[in-house]
């Protein structure tokens, strides 16, 4: 397998050359519609877990388009679903995708994925995680699940889809799982790519996206950066993701869909830290 280590050097490389070619990139990118951004509200869920509607409330108030609810949605009833719809109808906000466990693209809880999905308006059913997996078979169970999954959701225009974090491009006697599962799954899965992931794994992000063109709907613009005290408690665009060339990569070949914003945690409160990341991101990508 070719390789797609990235070195310091080719991240410098990059960024310079997006800054180089940012004029013509914005000549471009004005004639083509952007994808929405928004908020994986796992970034906020110290708040979230205290009061939903107010968080929700205070993400689109900040400018975030949309939203990504995550696992805990998933004991939600249908009524209270229809209470969420409601209310990001109200605020004029959309939910596209959920995050969830690997249990809820299987059996009947994939049967209540797809009820709570429908009810809030998403249309991609994405496994956050494929939790404890050993080797190529387990893996290939992975893949089985997703492809499942993906048959049942079609008929119904929604996806599965997988969201990756460190461990799936980190090779391990000679096998890396993410591209694996990538060639074991349907173009219709999409690949949900956790950038920040990636680029702490030494893996090339830019070369990820242009190998898997169409299938990188969505975008975790989670951020690392090297050195004491930075890791993905950097704000998007201060650590050492070659963003512009990302973003590029995304529209033009990756068919890129949404960004989503997503924070561990920072220096700031989880709010704060919502509002100065998409401030951020708008001083990269202008809002039209």
């Amino acid at each position: 397998m070719r390789s797609n280590r990235l070195s310091r050097r080719t991240l410098l490389v990059r960024s310079g050359a997006a800054v180089m070619g940012g004029a013509l990139a914005g000549m471009a990118a004005a004639q083509t519609r952007r994808p929405p951004v928004g908020l994986e509200l796992y970034s906020v869920r110290d708040e979230l877990t205290k009061d939903l509607p107010a968080t929700v409330r205070a993400v689109a108030k900040m400018g975030y388009e949309v939203v990504e609810f995550y696992s805990p949605y998933f004991r939600w009833t249908p009524d209270y679903a229809r209470d969420v719809r409601k209310l990001l109808d109200e605020l004029g906000i959309q939910c596209p995708s959920t995050h969830n466990g690997r249990n809820a693209l299987q059996g009947d809880d994939l049967q209540k994925a797809i009820e709570l999905n429908q009810i809030i308006g998403s249309t991609t059913i994405v496994m956050a995680s494929a939790g404890r997996v050993a080797g190529e078979d387990g893996w290939k169970e992975v893949a089985d699940i997703l492809t499942r999954a993906a048959e049942t959701l079609e008929p119904l225009k929604m996806r599965a889809g997988f969201h990756n974090h460190q461990l799936e491009f980190t090779e391990r006697d000679g096998f890396l799982p993410m591209p694996f599962l990538a060639a074991n799954t349907p173009e219709s899965v999409t690949l949900q790519f956790d950038v920040g992931t990636c680029v702490d794994a030494g893996y090339d992000p830019v070369a990820w996206i242009k190998e898997n063109p169409g299938r990188v709907r969505s975008l975790h613009l989670k951020d690392w950066g090297a050195g004491e005290d930075r890791g993905y408690r950097v704000l998007f665009g201060e650590g050492d993701t070659p963003w512009s060339a990302v973003l590029d990569a995304a529209e033009q070949h990756g068919g890129a869909e949404i960004y989503l914003i997503e924070q561990e945690g920072s220096r700031f409160s989880s709010m704060e830290t919502a509002e100065k990341c998409l401030e951020n991101f708008r001083k990269l990508r202008p809002k039209a």
